[in-house]
């Protein structure tokens, strides 16, 4: 499922646009724990957080991963969505709660992506 057509199905805030939504997303990962999302994340995966402090947004240069969603009502501070316009990662926040994201990524077909 391309990134675009994931986010419109999830109802998502766009914060940050990504610099190609036609991406294919290869799977999800959910963790808040940064050390876990850069040893096991694969490349493309959506990343479902409820972090929203810049550093997400170098795990996921770091990781390849397609995009991040922020969970639980949470928007990113300032310096989070400078970094990611800067980076290129599209951010992305929702009033769901994260256990509810993974339910419906899992629902559209989207496994989990770790590596």
């Amino acid at each position: 499922m391309q990134l675009k057509e994931l986010a419109q199905e999830l109802d998502l805030v766009e914060v940050v646009a990504p610099p190609d939504s036609t991406i294919e997303v290869s799977g999800g990962y959910v963790s808040d724990l940064l050390s876990d999302v850069m040893g096991r994340a694969a490349p493309n995966c959506i990343w479902v957080t409820g972090q929203s402090h810049p550093n997400v947004v170098a795990v996921a240069v770091l990781t390849d991963i397609a995009g991040i969603i922020i969970a639980n009502g949470i928007m990113p501070d300032p310096d989070t969505i400078k970094k990611a316009k800067q980076q290129g990662v599209g951010l992305y926040s929702t009033t769901a709660a994260a256990y509810t994201v993974v339910g419906q990524l899992f629902r559209l077909g989207v496994g989990g992506c770790a590596s």
